[in-house]
């Protein structure tokens, strides 16, 4: 007679019991601490799970990147995260191994499945291969068929969303300009304009109060930014000048018609983050249902003197021989035709309503692909110059070595990760150890979801406050909306918030790479709040990869996790330049239940005499 083991509730203080038997997780010494230590930790064996693994785009299709020498994430953050390259990197896990097999099951694909890591240098993981044929003997290791998995997984499709808003742009008064920015620390910064045609012009020197300025017309009405023409000291500073060029050609590229676009001249697509996706695939809707309304009318004072200068080439080359009159020159004129798009002409006939503003109309174009990634990675960049930038000294106090030592992820991770757990404007989206609010802040632009982020260190939790105030008022300059974001200063272990959101979440962050194992542990409890089909996204893996659940281990709390590596870039994180992984750990209950039924049947019952 066989017994029936009912699946315990979070509640049920036994769901956390050890395996009957405990071994060495076999973890190297560069990634244990003091703290893993104390005790052997029980062996945390997973499922199998085949998933086919996308074709890899080939290099000639990944999107350029940003050449910026402004103050970056990563030329910012290199004084306060360098450690040594043995305490972040990987660690090389033992290959798992090759177990007895069992067979197939409907709810798991009958046949091989294969594991894969994406290749390092000088390192390398072992791949496993199990097979699903052959009868496992009863209370075999081999008797679940799902293991952790470290291929890819599909990518969700982009969800249609609405970016464009209906609000005036007026930054208001709690604005912070590059003007504001660069006057507070103006003693940084030097010279950079001349006037080749008369020396003694002074015009374009450092002043305490008559300093060299533009203003740059932004998408939405009434909508303009201040730029001081000065170049930093320190190359990884803040560079305005370079900051404005930014700006414009993300307007030029993300905001006009292509007819509209090529009165500005040529586009150097070096300069921006562009993907075939970014742009609408369709032409601007007409307003009112007549064409001539929408874009004629804007195109018409035009065409009198038409443009047959190429004002992007120019600008580039005033910058470039630090010819401040014609950089003057070339901004009035780019401004003017800004102007005449956001502010087209009164119709001849009053009774007619007045033109629409070009840019501002032109988001509606987007709902099918969703913001632009490269207007996201713009407004984000804006806001860490201006509120992070000039105080990121003050993120390196904090002790080395500990779970409060400060790294943050770079933009194009984060989109990513955006991508690959399929994240979108009915989300909820967490991160437990928020820092400065990065993350939390373009995923509510880049998709409309709905953020919190809690963050323990007051000093990045105030950077993170000032960042959502200052995206709030750049998204309205822009002309686009974002996500609702929720932050808290606190302990995300005693946090009030998180153990009530942690149900309602699709999509958890843990920036978890330098955590000690203590506070992974401590962690982990909440995970069984998580609704099924929720994401865990970490920088280490909660549960050990290639392990395989069996009767010792059923009963662990990582036994409801599907796990998928991936790898990311070089770049993609601020404490090192080199290649690594992160983790996406799927809730996946139903596959848990099949698995713990299989066990049981499994089982050789015992007669009663």
């Amino acid at each position: 007679m066989s017994e029936t083991i009912v699946r315990p509730s979070a509640s049920d203080s036994s769901f956390f019991s050890k395996p009957k038997t405990t071994k060495s997780a076999g973890r190297s010494s560069a990634t244990t601490t003091s703290d893993s230590t104390v005790a052997a930790k029980p062996i945390v064996v997973t499922r199998v799970v085949t998933v086919r693994k996308p074709a890899e785009k080939s290099p000639a299709t990944q999107p350029p990147s940003i050449q910026s020498t402004s103050q970056s994430r990563e030329s910012i953050l290199v004084a306060t995260t360098k450690r040594k390259a043995q305490d972040t990197q990987s660690v090389v896990r033992p290959a798992a191994k090759k177990s007895r097999t069992t067979p197939p099951t409907n709810d798991r694909v009958a046949g091989p499945s294969r594991s894969q890591t994406p290749v390092r240098t000088n390192k390398t993981r072992e791949s496993s291969r199990t097979s699903n044929s052959g009868t496992p003997e009863p209370g075999t290791a081999a008797t679940a068929s799902r293991s952790r998995s470290v291929t890819a997984i599909p990518n969700d499709a982009i969800r249609a969303r609405e970016c464009w808003i209906t609000e005036d742009g007026t930054p208001g008064p709690n604005f912070r300009s590059c003007e504001q920015v660069v006057k507070g620390i103006l003693k940084q910064y030097k010279t950079h304009f001349r006037n080749p045609a008369d020396p003694n012009d002074k015009s374009f020197e450092v002043h305490p109060t008559d300093y060299p300025t533009v203003e740059l017309e932004y998408p939405n009405t009434n909508a303009s930014e201040t730029f001081i023409l000065l170049t930093p000291k320190d190359k990884d500073h803040y560079d305005p000048i370079l900051c404005l060029k930014q700006s414009l050609l993300t307007i030029v590229e993300y905001y006009l018609t292509p007819e509209q676009r090529s009165l500005f001249g040529t586009l150097p697509n070096s300069n921006l983050l562009t993907t075939d996706d970014d742009h609408p695939t369709r032409s601007p809707t007409p307003s009112n249902g007549d064409s001539q309304t929408f874009r004629l009318p804007r195109l018409a004072c035009l065409e009198a003197h038409p443009p047959s200068i190429n004002y992007l080439k120019t600008l580039q080359r005033a910058i470039t021989k630090q010819d401040g009159p014609l950089f003057m020159k070339t901004m009035t004129s780019i401004n003017a035709i800004l102007r005449v798009l956001k502010y087209p002409p009164l119709p001849d006939d009053p009774l007619l309503p007045p033109g629409e503003n070009a840019l501002k109309e032109y988001v509606k174009t987007w709902s099918s692909n969703g913001m632009p990634k490269g207007v996201s990675l713009r407004l984000i960049e804006e806001i860490y110059q201006r509120c992070v930038g000039p105080q990121v000294h003050t993120l390196r106090n904090y002790e080395a070595f500990s779970s409060e030592t400060y790294g943050e992820l770079m933009p194009s991770l984060v989109s990513d990760i955006i991508r690959h757990t399929g994240l979108h404007q009915d989300s909820l989206f967490l991160d437990l150890g928020c820092g400065v609010g990065n993350v939390v802040l373009q995923a509510s632009l880049q998709t409309g979801c709905r953020s919190f982020g809690v963050e323990i260190m007051p000093t990045p939790a105030g950077m993170a406050r000032d960042q959502r105030e200052q995206l709030k008022t750049r998204t309205r300059m822009w002309g686009v909306n974002m996500g609702e974001v929720e932050l808290e200063e606190g302990d995300m272990l005693k946090s009030e918030r998180v153990a009530k959101l942690m149900s309602e979440a699709d999509v958890v962050l843990i920036n978890n790479k330098v955590f000690k194992e203590s506070l992974n542990e401590s962690i982990r409890p909440k995970f069984l709040d998580l609704k099924e089909g929720a994401i865990v996204v970490s920088l280490k893996p909660f549960v050990p990869i290639n392990a395989r659940i069996t009767e010792r281990n059923i009963d662990d709390i990582s036994a409801i996790f599907d796990v998928t590596q991936k790898e990311y870039r070089s770049g993609s994180v601020s404490w090192g330049s080199g290649r690594g992984y992160y983790y996406i750990h799927r809730v996946d209950r139903e596959g848990y239940v099949k698995i713990r039924q299989r066990l049981e049947s499994g089982r050789p019952t015992r007669s009663r005499r």
